[in-house]
């Protein structure tokens, strides 16, 4: 997704004042059609990264084991990242989850 550099004020670069002229403007009408689709596809975009992450500290525990590689920053590093993916990703799961929740409860 792009920055939208159009709402910046009091710039005094050109190449930016430039840019932002030159930015395709987005209305709220577009994403008021393509919504769900937006929201779809970054979900799954969340989720391939979540597993990338994943698969990355696998691949860091393996080499760790096998003594391939003495730099426990690099392990610990890929572990964060996806125990702190993880835990975004299981907490959007449950904010859907009590979303549905709550439009199944309602009556028409």
């Amino acid at each position: 997704m792009a920055l939208d550099i159009t709402e910046l004020y009091n710039v005094s670069s050109g190449v930016i004042r430039d840019a932002a002229k030159a930015a395709p403007t987005t209305r709220i009408e577009d994403y008021q059609e393509n919504g769900f689709d937006t929201m779809l596809h970054t979900a799954i975009d969340n989720l391939n990264t979540t597993n990338i992450y994943l698969s990355d500290a696998e691949n860091e525990e393996i080499k760790w084991a096998l003594g391939e590689t003495e730099n426990s920053h690099d392990l610990t590093i890929a572990l964060q990242k996806a125990s702190t993916a993880l835990q975004y990703t299981v907490a959007i799961r449950d904010k859907l989850l009590e979303a549905y929740k709550e439009l199944i409860q309602m009556q028409v």
